[in-house]
C-alpha cells in the first residue's frame, strides 16, 4: 500500500525529520560529552550529574530509531515518551511555559507531523474520519 506523495510533502517531512534528528542528536551528544553548560543546566533541572549520559543515551537510540525509517513509527513513540519526561521535568521545575515547558511539545509535532506527511498508515492513525 505505497501511496506516492507529492515532492513538496516529501520535502517538508524531510526538513522536518532533519530537524528534529539535529536538534535530538545535538542534544543526546552534548550530554554524552557534559560540557559545563550542559551539566550546569541539567543539575538545575534537579538530575544528579551521573544521570546526564544515561539521559543522552536515552535520548539517542529513539533518535537513532526515529531516523531509520523502517523503525521511525518505533522511534517516534520512544521519543514521545522522552519528550513527556522533558515537559514533566520543566512543570516541575516551574519553567516558562511557551519556551522550556512547551520546546518538548514542538518537537514532538515536528517529529509526527513529518511521520504524518509521508506516511499513510500515520494518516490513517490520526484520521479524524471513521475510514468508512
Amino acid at each position: 500500500m505505497n501511496v506516492s506523495i507529492s515532492k513538496g510533502r516529501l520535502w517538508t517531512a524531510r526538513v522536518m525529520s532533519g530537524l528534529v534528528i539535529l536538534f535530538m542528536l545535538f542534544d543526546g551528544v552534548s550530554k554524552l560529552f557534559k560540557p559545563a553548560p550542559v551539566v550546569e543546566g541539567t543539575v538545575s533541572l534537579g538530575f544528579a550529574e551521573h544521570h546526564i549520559v544515561i539521559l543522552g543515551i536515552l535520548g539517542l537510540i529513539p533518535t537513532i530509531l526515529y531516523a531509520i525509517p523502517r523503525t521511525s513509527i518505533l522511534g517516534a513513540v520512544l521519543l514521545t515518551a522522552y519528550c513527556g519526561g522533558a515537559v514533566a521535568t520543566h512543570i516541575r521545575m516551574d519553567s516558562p511555559l511557551f519556551s522550556h515547558v512547551l520546546s518538548a511539545v514542538y518537537v514532538a509535532v515536528l517529529m509526527w507531523g513529518a511521520l504524518w506527511l509521508k506516511d499513510e498508515r500515520v494518516r490513517k492513525l490520526f484520521s479524524l474520519s471513521s475510514g468508512k
